[in-house]
């Protein structure tokens, strides 16, 4: 989810939380990212968001390949539909081509200039994941869009793909900091992304509210974090003034995007009220907690077993909303209508009919991550950890290497426990694929060798 930011005079589009099952946020400060952490919404938010998907526009199976090229489509749809007048139509196109700055681009160090600037004038703009009155007031908004379209206003037209990019910020291909994302581990294979733009304009006198499915899935260049395709897009630019209420919808869209059964309703869905149909069917399973019995600032961890979601499906049937428009692993539609097993054993559980063909494909799997699993630890927050293995290996080495040495007569003693337990730490770090195991001597082995070399002796 992004929201839109004024920085200094220019327009952007700044990442303020994102989902992969569970909720993340730019913590306070917006130089890391907070937990997993189970989202809660305000009921309130849920019936807006319902409110938005009837009133806005529905586009299903778009065939879109870049962004500018989707933008334009849905500003049309919605000329088309009576919702905005044609003079709005090139200051929407402009907010929405705004550059997007992802949380990857800002570094954790800042550097000593930027220290002393934030020391010596007062912050402007608000780290929070919604936008703040400081970050974008009425005139500065309107200044800001007022000037920047004037500069831009001799190269404005219809957007096509050949034409000049006078109006588009956002690059067309993924950017080095997007491939170099370590965040892209934690996604699934074949995933697809649903991008949630939320932001408040001074031009508009009601809400510019879209919900897009592609055709096919496309990556969109720097709209996502880390080079995903997009499936899906929803764009909710208002009035300003609730801009709390703005993101608080954007939330709730981005929680039912991860949901279960609400993502294969959109992936299914036919037309707007097959998607209402799914947004009921969330409203009647959700709990409200009344108000002043907890604190809404509390994040709830993620359960370590998601409850099966058998039940809520056999309320809704999802096969009477149309054949299936893509599954969410991004194959062709049609191939399969029915829902996908569940507790269907995963690829590396299968029987592969060979030799140790899990071993071998558990390598496969391994090999593309083997390098920066080793050097991603050479880092400076890593001292802390590396100095507390160490200590736990060589005080275990240490003791009972001492206690070795007089029942074996110094024949195995410190030294060679010291070199025992580094070589055999270093071959189980290397082939074992846990590098913070301690290795060390134990009391049932100190009692063994002792024994066997009384025996021996």
């Amino acid at each position: 989810m992004d929201t839109l930011q004024q920085d200094g005079e220019e327009l952007e589009w700044k990442e303020s939380a994102r989902w992969v099952k569970f909720e993340e946020k730019v913590e306070e400060g917006g130089e890391r990212w907070s937990k997993p952490h189970v989202s809660t919404l305000t009921l309130h938010s849920l019936f807006e968001l319902r409110t938005c998907l009837q009133t806005g526009s529905i586009l299903l199976d778009l065939e879109g390949y870049s962004l500018p090229q989707i933008v334009e489509e849905i500003v049309d749809r919605q000329m088309a539909d009576g919702l905005i007048a044609a003079d709005l139509k090139e200051k929407i196109i402009f907010v929405l081509l705004r550059k997007h700055r992802h949380q990857t681009k800002k570094p954790i160090h800042r550097s000593l200039a930027d220290i002393g600037k934030s020391s010596n004038t007062p912050s402007n703009r608000s780290p929070q994941v919604n936008l703040s009155r400081s970050t974008s007031s009425a005139s500065g908004i309107h200044r800001s869009t007022e000037d920047l379209r004037s500069r831009q206003s001799s190269s404005l037209g219809r957007l096509h793909p050949a034409q000049s990019r006078s109006m588009n910020d956002i690059s067309d291909t993924p950017s080095t900091n997007q491939l170099k994302n370590k965040f892209m581990k934690k996604i699934p294979r074949d995933a697809e992304a649903s991008n949630v733009l939320i932001g408040e304009v001074d031009f508009l006198d009601k809400p510019f509210v879209s919900f897009v499915r592609l055709a096919q899935a496309t990556t969109l260049g720097g709209l996502t974090e880390v080079p995903v395709p997009t499936r899906f897009l929803f764009i909710l630019l208002g009035p300003q003034g609730k801009t709390k209420s703005y993101n608080e919808i954007g939330r709730a869209i981005a929680t039912l995007m991860v949901d279960d059964l609400f993502s294969d309703v959109a992936y299914k869905a036919r037309d707007r009220d097959d998607l209402i149909a799914g947004v009921d069917e969330f409203l009647d399973e959700v709990i409200v907690l009344p108000p002043g019995e907890w604190d809404p600032k509390i994040r709830i961890e993620p359960p370590k077993k998601v409850p099966s979601a058998e039940m809520r499906k056999s309320v809704l049937n999802l096969n009477e909303l149309g054949q299936m428009n893509g599954s969410a692993g991004g194959a062709a539609g049609g191939e399969d209508d029915e829902l996908p097993v569940q507790h269907e054993l995963g690829e590396e559980l299968k029987f592969t009919g060979r030799f140790c063909g899990g071993l071998w494909l558990d390598i496969k799997r391994k090999i593309p991550f083997y390098c920066s699993d080793i050097y991603d630890g050479v880092h400076i927050q890593s001292i802390s950890a590396v100095l507390f293995i160490y200590l736990g290996c060589i005080t275990n080495a240490i003791t009972f290497g001492g206690l070795l040495g007089d029942a074996t007569d110094n024949y195995q003693g410190v030294m060679e426990s010291f070199l025992g337990t580094a070589l055999a730490g270093t071959v189980f770090c290397l082939f074992g694929g846990q590098p913070l195991i301690i290795l060390s001597s134990t009391g049932p082995i100190l009692i063994f060798e002792k024994l066997l070399y009384e025996f021996s002796k």
